[in-house]
């Protein structure tokens, strides 16, 4: 997606050889407009697969995946990364490690709102290495749903995320994908749309 690559190059920052920051526009503060442009462009990829729910890890997945689910007019479902109290019974759950803030975290669906007629979308805003969405398809799979793809909105290529998943039988569409960050500087390769 040209529009965003141009708002990565302009607004992102480079911080060591791994890391991206995108706090102006995606992580932090939110551009909606962008927001609302990356949902529908992963709806126009998606609308003939039958989508039923789209699902996303909180915090930083949300504005994308709640877009996304407008454009396909189906609701989104957030993995909560917190036990919240009033979460008691039919608790869907995976261990997720973030790569950035390097910690595992139990993450949390609430079962009754995934069934297994439901065909779902994840979307997430960073792969890297693969471990947030895999605990989404792990959730997923444990409520009998399935997952038609995965749509991420800045993928790192240079990490194992990708193969991760694509191992795994999942279909990865990348809005953004970064070959490299050479001399401070974002390198992109080929995006799936």
């Amino acid at each position: 997606m040209k529009k965003l690559e141009e708002r990565i190059l302009r607004d992102g920052n480079v911080l060591g050889e791994n890391i991206l920051k995108v706090d102006s526009f995606l992580t932090h503060q939110v551009d909606f407009t962008l927001m609302k442009e990356i949902g529908q462009v992963f709806a126009d990829i998606f609308h003939e697969s039958g989508i039923t729910k789209v699902v996303t890890i909180e915090a930083s997945g949300i504005a994308p995946a709640v877009y996304t689910a407008e454009a396909l007019g189906v609701p989104m479902i957030f993995a909560k990364k917190a036990k919240n109290i009033t979460m008691t019974e039919g608790i869907l759950t995976a261990e997720v490690y973030s790569f950035t803030k390097q910690v595992t975290s139990t993450v949390s669906i609430a079962g009754k709102f995934l069934s297994p007629s439901d065909k779902v979308l994840v979307i997430d805003d960073f792969l890297a290495n693969g471990q947030a969405a895999k605990g989404l398809v792990e959730i997923i799979r444990q409520a009998g749903a399935s997952v038609e793809a995965i749509g991420i909105v800045i993928e790192k290529s240079f990490q194992s995320g990708r193969k991760l998943l694509e191992d795994d039988g999942q279909r990865v569409v990348s809005l953004a994908r970064i070959e490299k960050f050479e001399n401070g500087k974002v390198v992109f390769g080929k995006a799936d749309a």
